[in-house]
């Protein structure tokens, strides 16, 4: 599909109205992730990486030794959600025996998408402070489009953070910002075409060898697998996987599984 075979960008972005029942999905998650956090008691909760109320991440440790961090950015078009909705997502990775971090961000129209990316660098940063071992990178949706930015020329990572990264795993994330520009939902972003050519990844440079895999359901919109198949054509060596039967709301929830294909790329690789 090209640019001139869509008619209507707003429905090309809009996940929601494809997914039957989607209305309800933000309860669910909201609850099961109430009852994980619940029954998971080693964890450190609210710590603040930044001086804004939304700058707080959460830290659940694993038992026994940790093999190192991994960090889950949760989605929702830098528009909407916190981490209180995403906590069960670190179950898979936990019971692998890694400590899992969901930092919460500021939201557009209050900040820019740039903005966004600085904050999630000062995340990585913070976490990867408090957790010694490698540093490995999950997001879904806009969260996939933030740990990329991660590994870009700009990246707001410093030297030492940048070393400890062994694996990106994007699911479902966005790559290429410069279509956004025709929704409506550019009133809140006010993305201009340089803006959003400099916060999309698939239009710059990835500056380490850090394994990166563009996971995406093969149910999604057809854009968001194109944004995923475009980083995998970007990026050299970049991997692209559409897992079957997956859309854009129920492909994150292998995360839970500590034995999913998911799990196993971004914790074991």
């Amino acid at each position: 599909m090209t640019d001139a075979d869509i008619k209507d960008w707003d429905d090309a972005y809009a996940n929601g109205a494809h997914i039957p029942g989607a209305a309800g999905y933000p309860d669910r998650w909201a609850r099961a992730a109430r009852d994980f956090r619940a029954g998971w008691p080693d964890s450190s909760l609210d710590a603040a990486y930044g001086v804004s109320d939304r700058q707080k991440l959460d830290l659940f440790f694993p038992q026994g030794t940790s093999r190192g961090l991994v960090i889950f950015v949760h989605g929702g078009y830098w528009l909407r959600f916190d981490k209180s909705f995403w906590s069960q997502f670190a179950t898979g990775a936990l019971r692998q025996g890694w400590t899992v971090c969901l930092p919460s961000y500021d939201l557009a129209p209050t900040v820019r998408i740039g903005d966004i990316t600085k904050q999630i660098g000062a995340a990585v940063m913070f976490a990867a402070q408090r957790c010694d071992g490698p540093v490995r990178l999950a997001g879904h949706s806009a969260g996939g489009h933030l740990v990329t930015r991660m590994v870009c020329d700009d990246t707001p990572l410093d030297e030492r953070t940048l070393e400890r990264l062994e694996t990106i795993v994007s699911i479902s994330g966005l790559h290429d910002l410069r279509p956004l520009r025709r929704t409506q939902m550019n009133a809140s972003f006010s993305l201009t075409e340089t803006g959003a050519a400099e916060e999309s990844p698939a239009l710059r440079a990835k500056i380490t060898d850090c394994p990166v895999t563009a996971w995406v359901g093969a149910q999604e919109r057809p854009e968001f697998v194109r944004q995923s198949r475009l980083l995998s054509e970007a990026w050299p060596g970049t991997r692209f996987h559409a897992e079957p039967g997956k859309h854009h709301f129920d492909v994150i929830d292998a995360l839970e599984d500590p034995e999913s294909g998911l799990v196993r790329t971004l914790v074991s690789t």
